[in-house]
């Protein structure tokens, strides 16, 4: 299907799209700020630049779109239009991710990864449910997690 919009359209709405304090991001970390926990945000100090960073659990948070990273669930789906270059865009955003997974683990930093299907779409849990599963990896001795919505 050919797309609605004209192509310099399709660019400046997709460039407009934010990669920091979007919604998802903006509920976790008044969710976890409710609970105590205090955070720094996007750290260029940090592989990957993390969407928050908690010094003192010595953790590293990413709330990943799930379009973008190439999610595995029903908000997911490959556009039709160019799909060459969007298959390649997502692929190498895939790499760069496992790579930052890697680069924290070597430098001692735990990671966890919260899916925008967790916060939004037909599966996801209550809003609490999410936020007592960070809380619990926080406190937990895990090395690297990851939140999703339910199958």
């Amino acid at each position: 299907m050919p797309d609605v919009v004209d192509q310099l359209t399709r660019s400046r709405m997709m460039s407009s799209i934010r990669a920091a304090n979007t919604q998802p991001e903006l509920q976790i970390r008044k969710g976890l700020h409710a609970r105590g926990f205090r955070f720094r945000l996007h750290a260029k100090d940090i592989p990957g630049k993390p969407d928050l960073i908690l010094p003192r659990w010595h953790t590293a948070i990413f709330v990943h779109g799930c379009f973008w990273h190439g999610h595995d669930c029903h908000l997911f789906k490959m556009p039709s239009t160019r799909p060459e270059f969007w298959s390649a865009k997502i692929e190498r955003n895939r790499t760069r991710d496992a790579t930052v997974r890697r680069q924290l683990d070597a430098a001692g930093w735990r990671d966890l990864v919260i899916w925008e299907c967790a916060l939004k779409g037909k599966t996801r849990p209550a809003f609490g449910e999410v936020v007592d599963r960070t809380e619990t990896f926080l406190r937990g001795n895990a090395v690297t997690g990851e939140i999703r919505g339910y199958l």
